[in-house]
């Protein structure tokens, strides 16, 4: 089967490996449609494992099942994710799933999505693998763990109606965000990009600014917001000026969610003090855990979350290096789907 190899974001290659061979607690899954993730051209974060086969937003039809599995079968159409939480540790009984050290340790995906064929093992095969709806598209399918991650993450800050929120950065995550409160009928939306094309994307679904960093934006969301600052505001962009801008934007009794953060062993100095006596909370988030791709799964279901909308780009298994290089440039992209036997 022909693979995309990963070796660095300018060197990912078409290669050949064996499809794999399953055990009896294993499936098999053809490969139709797998998502480019930002984090998968996130160098710094992707390279210490190199090379290696990424591809996590995975769709496909399942197409061999170990002998032990009897909720699916041959012909099943699905979603998969390559990391599930264990679901009995301490953290996982405190709701702090993606924290579990078998969500963080334990890849179930041989060799990875950007491949022909997938083989699923672990609990991936049963808390990480979910029945399509006849209605829904692999495309569709594939972005049930992106928006899964971004459920979770607004579930952490619990949003109102009522609130003011600033997303700093609208590539996918930031754009979900932004459907995903808008659907909840939060109406007062500002974002941030330095990227035309996503600010103009922001727009057309549904931010009622969408700006550059440098744009007055603190006085941008005074305006919105009679005078107040942001009652959320969401770090979509993985940048020490976003990290250090969020302080800036954040009103009193609001919270932050970084949701990406800068490089590893980028600083943001704080003074506390502001946000000890002004009620300020700051939250993190990452990944998502079962419940939150199931909700997923149902808001891309019932279009509650259009998201054909957001695919700029498909590309064969033969073309990932271009595909990568443009997702790299972000130039006029949202999202690529790598389609493993497409031409």
């Amino acid at each position: 089967m022909l693979v995309g190899m990963y070796y660095n974001n300018k060197k990912v290659e078409v290669e050949e490996l064996p499809i794999p061979e399953i055990g009896d607690n294993d499936i098999l899954i053809k490969v139709i449609a797998s998502g480019i993730c930002g984090s998968d051209v996130l160098e710094w974060y992707r390279i210490k494992k190199a090379p290696l086969v990424l591809g996590h937003e995975v769709a496909g039809e399942i197409v061999e099942t170990g002998k032990n599995i009897r909720h699916l079968k041959e012909g099943d159409r699905v979603f998969s994710t390559h990391h599930v939480p264990c679901e009995e540790c301490y953290f996982c009984k405190k709701g702090h799933e993606t924290a579990c050290e078998v969500f963080h340790t334990k890849n179930n995906f041989t060799p990875g999505g950007f491949s022909q064929y997938l083989k699923v093992s672990g609990k991936s095969v049963h808390t990480g693998t979910l029945l399509l709806p006849d209605t829904m598209s692999f495309e569709e399918g594939s972005f049930i763990e992106p928006l899964g991650t971004v459920v979770r993450g607004l579930r952490a800050i619990n949003i109102h109606e009522d609130d003011t929120i600033a997303i700093l950065g609208c590539g996918i995550a930031g754009l979900l965000m932004l459907k995903l409160a808008r659907a909840k009928g939060v109406k007062k939306i500002i974002v941030t990009d330095i990227n035309e094309f996503r600010l103009s994307s922001a727009e057309k679904f549904g931010a009622i600014k969408a700006l550059k960093p440098n744009e007055s934006v603190e006085e941008t969301i005074k305006e919105i917001n009679e005078g107040r600052l942001a009652d959320k505001v969401i770090v979509c962009a993985g940048s020490l000026d976003a990290a250090r801008q969020s302080l800036r934007l954040v009103e009193r009794g609001g919270t932050i969610l970084f949701f990406a953060v800068p490089n590893p062993n980028e600083v943001v100095e704080i003074d506390f003090t502001p946000f000890w006596r002004n009620d300020i909370s700051i939250k993190t988030c990452y990944g998502a855990a079962p419940i939150d791709n199931k909700i997923a799964l149902e808001l891309i279901d019932k279009k509650i979350i259009q998201v054909s909308e957001l695919i700029t780009h498909r590309f064969g298994i033969k073309e990932i290096q271009k595909a990568f290089s443009i997702a790299v440039s972000g130039e006029d992209c949202l999202k690529i789907i790598i389609e493993p036997f497409g031409t």
